[in-house]
């Protein structure tokens, strides 16, 4: 009796510092752009095999609800339904998605779940696919079969994992590397970072849409955004200066990041906001562009007010 194979993978979400803006093809293809980015240890854990040809449907997908659809060109779910188009699957297939975090949290849930999704069904083609093309193959993915009003960040960060500097350069080419510091920078770092729930999220796609139509007129605020993402890593990589630096740098480009568009927060996140600094934060960012479900902030770790 044949073996049924049975492929599992879980892709980590990513948390953006430095500066979501500068990585959306209508501005980096110009001018080029950077941002600085980690992920955290919340993951999306996904389960691919080949459906027996048993069953009254052809293909069976669990996520936040159940398909069992009799083609797969009959799948809802945008992001399962052009992967399997990519890699031209016509056999019937079963795919399970748990996760360990909610949709629209600004995590980049939805760029793990393309690349956890992809990197299980390269490998139920038996075929290996390095970090780099599985990043390239879930942008064209979101951007060029979804029509999706989003960067290129999330998925190149799900890909690859850890604490990166990511370039996005004109020709299309995309550079990452790691942040290189001491172990114990980055544990001073992480003592100065802390993330919140709001309590409340919405779709991204609407500001994205605002964001990106806007960017001829947001020169000067785009290239600012640039040119901090290149001062946020010095900062981390210099240890003679002072994370308060960092937290500063991090108010300013928040400050930047509202003028963007009128709805990238509102008076309820401002409050949140306003709240952490009166706490002793020393400057803080909304994730992604969710208006906005999750909060970072950065504190001295001595302070009690946080």
């Amino acid at each position: 009796m044949k073996s049924q194979k049975n492929d599992n993978y879980s892709h980590s979400a990513s948390h953006l510092i430095f500066r979501r803006g500068t990585d959306y093809p209508v501005w980096y293809r110009e001018y080029g752009g950077a941002v600085l980015s980690t992920t955290i240890d919340k993951c999306c854990y996904l389960t691919c095999r080949y459906l027996p040809p048993f069953f009254e449907y052809h293909s069976r997908i669990s996520y936040s609800k159940v398909e069992n659809v009799g083609a797969n060109s009959a799948i809802e779910h945008p992001s399962v339904r052009s992967c399997l188009q990519l890699l031209e699957f016509n056999e019937g297939v079963e795919i399970h998605h748990v996760a360990d975090l909610p949709a629209r949290t600004g995590l980049g849930t939805s760029s793990a779940f393309t690349v956890g999704l992809l990197l299980g069904l390269y490998a139920l083609k038996n075929q290996m696919r390095d970090k780099h093309s599985l990043a390239l193959d879930a942008i064209h993915v979101e951007q060029d079969l979804l029509q999706e009003a989003v960067g290129a960040q999330d998925q190149v960060s799900a890909a690859y994992g850890g604490f990166n500097r990511i370039s996005f350069h004109a020709d299309d080419t995309i550079e990452v590397k790691g942040v290189l510091t001491a172990k114990n920078r980055l544990t001073e770092l992480q003592q100065h970072l802390a993330l919140y729930f709001t309590g409340f999220s919405r779709t991204a796609s609407e500001i994205a849409r605002e964001q990106i139509k806007a960017t001829p007129q947001k020169k000067k605020e785009l290239g600012i955004m640039f040119q901090m993402a290149n001062e946020a890593e010095a900062i981390i990589t210099s240890p003679n200066r002072s994370l308060d630096e960092f937290g500063r740098l991090l108010h300013e480009s928040w400050k930047v990041k509202k003028t963007l568009t009128q709805n990238i927060t509102n008076t309820s996140i401002d409050d949140i906001y306003e709240a952490g600094l009166s706490a002793g934060a020393l400057g803080g960012k909304l994730l992604g562009l969710e208006a906005a479900a999750l909060c970072c902030s950065l504190y001295r770790p001595n302070d009690e007010r946080h």
